[in-house]
């Protein structure tokens, strides 16, 4: 049952029951452009607003911890607004966390408009569809949760006395630029390895589905090739393994410790690691001479 729910693209059968076209991908990536925007949006303006200054002192290991963990409230979606030091960081991180999100889907976004183009015989079941949609509205309310209550109340607050006052009676909004990116400098070693993890895995996603995108050169074409190149010498789904290595990334910038985030992460494994299992079955079965020394998504290992 998992895999017929799991099996998409090459590995569904287009006259299976229950289906959707591959190339609904696209609602995925529409939904978590629209939603990771607005939280983007909406917690920098909140901090940018209420979160300045920072202080240039650095925290004591056990304030970053607790902010790391979100406090005695680890379990908890629901944060008490405070103006602490230790808070500051906290909403801080969360912008720069959500700012990896965007630019990971909006990369989707592009590539599912302008580098794949689906064979009209490529589907995945309706069940995979919904866990898609499912999963794409999750992941950024996941990653912005620390402060997205509190940034989305404040946000609401300042549209609703904008409508009450009007323009007119409303303080001109000034944007110092270096005041608007300082904090970002200020943030710990934990958010700077973890952007360097996130732009390892996300140039290599980026070169991996360019590789397939060219494999049908004729749009509409059903054929498949080998795919060649980049992470593909060591493994089927190298796709998959960027995947995998951009939401390291993103786990390891929101701190390491927070346990909706690693839910969350667990969540990407599981699911890839599965499909790529399935994609490697199809494609030493479609190809004779397919070579042996891949593996399906860990090189060497698995």
């Amino acid at each position: 049952m998992l895999t017929g729910f799991a099996a998409r693209g090459k590995t569904r059968s287009s006259s299976s029951k229950f289906t959707v076209p591959q190339r609904y991908f696209l609602h995925f990536y529409l939904v978590a452009v629209m939603l990771t925007t607005c939280l983007v949006v909406s917690t920098w303006f909140y901090a940018y607003r209420k979160m300045l200054p920072l202080s240039s002192e650095s925290l004591h290991y056990s304030t970053i911890a607790s902010h790391l963990t979100g406090g005695s409230h680890v379990f908890s979606i629901h944060k008490v607004p405070a103006a602490s030091v230790e808070h500051k960081y906290l909403v801080w991180q969360t912008v720069f966390v959500l700012l990896l999100m965007e630019a990971q889907v909006l990369r989707r976004l592009h590539e599912t408009l302008n580098v794949f183009n689906y064979s009209p015989s490529a589907r995945m079941h309706i069940v995979g569809y919904l866990a898609g949609l499912f999963f794409y509205t999750m992941a950024p309310l996941s990653l912005g949760s620390s402060c997205a209550p509190e940034a989305l109340s404040y946000a609401g607050d300042q549209i609703a006395e904008f409508i009450v006052k009007g323009r007119a009676r409303m303080p001109d909004l000034e944007v110092d630029l270096w005041k608007l990116l300082m904090p970002f400098i200020k943030l710990g070693w934990c958010q700077w390895i973890g952007a360097a993890i996130f732009i390892w895995g996300w140039l290599h996603q980026l070169r991996c589905h360019a590789i397939l995108g060219s494999l049908r050169e004729n749009k509409g074409a059903d054929e498949y090739v080998i795919p060649h190149g980049d992470w593909f010498e060591y493994v089927s789904c190298p796709h998959y393994l960027a995947e995998i290595v951009i939401y390291a990334g993103i786990l390891v910038a929101a701190g390491g410790l927070n346990i909706t985030v690693w839910l969350l992460f667990l969540f990407v494994v599981s699911n890839l690691v599965f499909a790529a299992a399935e994609t490697h079955r199809w494609y030493r079965h479609k190809f004779e001479s397919y070579p042996q020394s891949r593996h399906a998504i860990i090189p060497f290992i698995y």
